[in-house]
């Protein structure tokens, strides 16, 4: 009986330092995707992205990443991407970084889209090459894999899905080779021939340098825009 009692005891501390060790937030994103053609025939073409993170669903500041690059349509089912990202973090949750940084990536990136069950599937995957600046300046490589497909309705709507994993390597990488992962769902129109807007939800689980994790509840605003370069 005693081996019991001290059994429970044991267990009920161990997650209780577990809950301890986790942080969940309430984000909200609000996301601008361009992949703009020089010209309705060009293979090339430029991407163009901003995202405004928020945190405390949008009453405190906690990203912001912008990205420009150059697109190359390898294959009617391959783009070729290479560009750089900024990116500023500040400070927050209950656990914040110690002071507000900000990170030069360099990235390249594959996208494949396939036809599968009826449906369009797009495996994209990217290389980063990661500068990070602040109290403990550091490079970092990262690989991340995303799988979408988006189910269509009636009247132009559809349901977008998709999982994306992080993967953290390289000689600066210690403990936290698992980085994060963000699970979507999320309803979107078309509002343009070429723009279309989405509204849903991402379940972000992210492992702090620390080894402490984040469950991010984020919603997420975004549109998407393959308007040709100049119009």
């Amino acid at each position: 009986m005693r081996f019991t009692v001290v059994v429970m005891l044991l267990v009920v501390v161990a997650a209780g330092r577990l809950a301890a060790q986790v942080d969940d937030n309430a984000h909200a994103w609000f996301n601008y995707f361009g992949d703009h053609p020089i010209s309705a025939k060009s293979r090339w073409g430029v991407h163009l992205e901003g995202q405004w993170r928020r945190a405390d669903l949008g009453l405190k500041w906690q990203q912001l990443v912008l990205r420009p690059g150059v697109n190359f349509q390898a294959h009617r089912r391959v783009m070729l991407t290479g560009g750089y990202a900024f990116v500023d973090t500040f400070r927050y949750g209950d656990f914040p970084a110690r002071a507000r940084f900000g990170e030069h990536r360099i990235y390249e990136q594959t996208q494949i889209t396939q036809r599968a069950f009826k449906l369009d599937w797009q495996h994209r995957l990217r290389l980063e090459q990661r500068h990070i600046r602040g109290f403990a300046a550091r490079y970092e490589s990262r690989f991340r894999y995303m799988l979408r497909v988006n189910v269509p309705l009636r009247r132009g709507w559809y349901v977008g899905l998709y999982d994306e994993y992080f993967h953290n390597f390289g000689r600066e990488v210690a403990a936290n080779k698992f980085d994060q992962n963000r699970a979507y769902v999320a309803v979107g129109h078309p509002i343009g021939r070429d723009t279309r807007l989405e509204v849903g939800f991402m379940e972000q689980t992210l492992q702090q340098r620390s080894g402490r994790y984040e469950h991010n509840h984020t919603l997420m605003v975004s549109v998407f825009s393959r308007l040709p370069w100049g119009k």
